[in-house]
């Protein structure tokens, strides 16, 4: 019996161990013939990446590997050329959420004029009416989930300005997650990505409006965050340390890393609901200093919540009993995420960033125009950024 599953919210996930191996024939169902494979530096020097392109001696392949830490306009500029140039008409995108959002960007860049910035969600300058070539993408990360998500967020390379470029047709066509891509991923990635999936799932459950599927995919997402990245950090860092698991150990790590892959897709999911406060932190972070962003939302997250909690107690409470079920206060789950954040070694200071506390003037600047913060439960000032900045060292 396949030991991977299928579900399809909203496109369509083949999960489970192994789930790469399927690449040629979802390809071949798409109608695929020349293939782009966007990926980053990082990825494309682990030892199973050769593997992956050598499966497809099929199609005609190129690969894309020039994107690293935050994404940015020059590295989808170099991925248009590189599409061109290999004639495909279809891509592969692999790795986190940076490759994955670059080869968004390239796919529309494909057949749209202009600059990519001319399309930006809710500036948009230009019409998004051109065909978008498909997209499969193999996550290797459990934290953005932008494998099922319709958007992309690519920085001036300047200013670092964070953007959106939003289209329905940006969705990949098919996911295919397997938990084996993440068992070798080092400590602190683990943490970083975990959080920024916590932080999805925290802020879409309190985020205004009334969608009360995103609330249940969310609850049941901070559920499995609970049950697993503890156990995801602890296995990167005993296999960091030079141990070899027996069979039963390597079995629980892998378990751990799927119940992480499916945490992160659920975020990216419930986030359609809206985000909160912490994402407009976490932005001016990245804009301001190039924090990789699911660090900066790790380092941000228990202030941001410590500033909610008296205006959403009710819905505090009902996260608090999903990791912990004889809570009897949403004070419980802020305090549940200090203790996360500190036992799997994510920063509690934003002085471990090298920001000095009084020079918040250029974050507050970019924080208090990022939308995330307009559907925060509670409304955010200039004044209530500061202190939440102030309140993170």
């Amino acid at each position: 019996m396949s030991s991977i599953s299928t579900y399809n919210f909203p496109t369509r996930i083949r999960f489970g161990p192994g789930a790469r191996h399927e690449l040629t024939a979802e390809l071949t169902a798409l109608g695929i013939q020349r293939v782009l494979i966007v990926t980053d530096k990082d990825v494309a020097q682990l030892p199973w990446f050769p593997e992956l392109e050598a499966s497809l001696t099929e199609f005609q392949s190129a690969t894309f590997s020039g994107v690293w830490g935050n994404p940015v306009v020059s590295q989808v500029s170099a991925g248009v050329d590189a599409w061109q140039a290999s004639g495909a008409d279809g891509i592969v995108a692999v790795g986190g959420g940076a490759p994955m959002d670059v080869a968004k960007a390239i796919a529309l860049m494909a057949n749209h004029p202009g600059h990519l910035f001319d399309y930006e969600d809710g500036h948009s300058t230009r019409a998004i009416d051109q065909p978008i070539p498909p997209i499969v993408a193999i996550p290797t990360t459990a934290g953005t989930g932008s494998e099922v998500g319709r958007s992309a967020v690519i920085s001036d390379d300047d200013t670092h300005a964070k953007k959106i470029v939003f289209d329905p047709q940006l969705l990949p066509k098919v996911v295919l997650a397997d938990p084996e891509l993440l068992l070798g991923l080092p400590a602190k990635i683990t943490a970083a990505t975990g959080m920024d999936a916590l932080t999805h799932l925290i802020e879409a459950f309190l985020a205004k409006g009334f969608n009360p599927l995103c609330d249940g995919i969310a609850l049941e997402g901070i559920h499995l965050v609970a049950q697993n990245l503890q156990a995801c950090v602890d296995f990167a860092r005993r296999l960091g340390a030079g141990e070899r698991f027996d069979e039963a150990t390597a079995a629980a790590h892998l378990a751990a890393r799927g119940g992480m892959l499916n945490a992160s897709m659920m975020g990216a999911i419930a986030f359609q609901k809206g985000l909160g406060v912490t994402h407009s932190c976490a932005h001016a972070l990245s804009t301001v200093y190039d924090t990789h962003h699911g660090l900066a939302n790790g380092i941000m997250l228990p202030a941001a919540m410590r500033f909610n909690l008296a205006a959403a107690p009710e819905q505090f409470l009902r996260m608090a009993r999903v990791v912990k079920p004889e809570a009897t206060d949403g004070q419980e789950f802020v305090d549940w995420i200090v203790g996360l954040s500190e036992s799997i070694g994510v920063p509690t200071s934003l002085g471990a960033l090298g920001v000095i506390p009084n020079s918040l003037d250029p974050l507050v600047a970019v924080a208090i125009k990022d939308g995330c913060h307009l559907l925060n439960p509670r409304p955010v000032t200039e004044k209530d950024f500061y202190a939440i900045y102030q309140d993170a060292f």
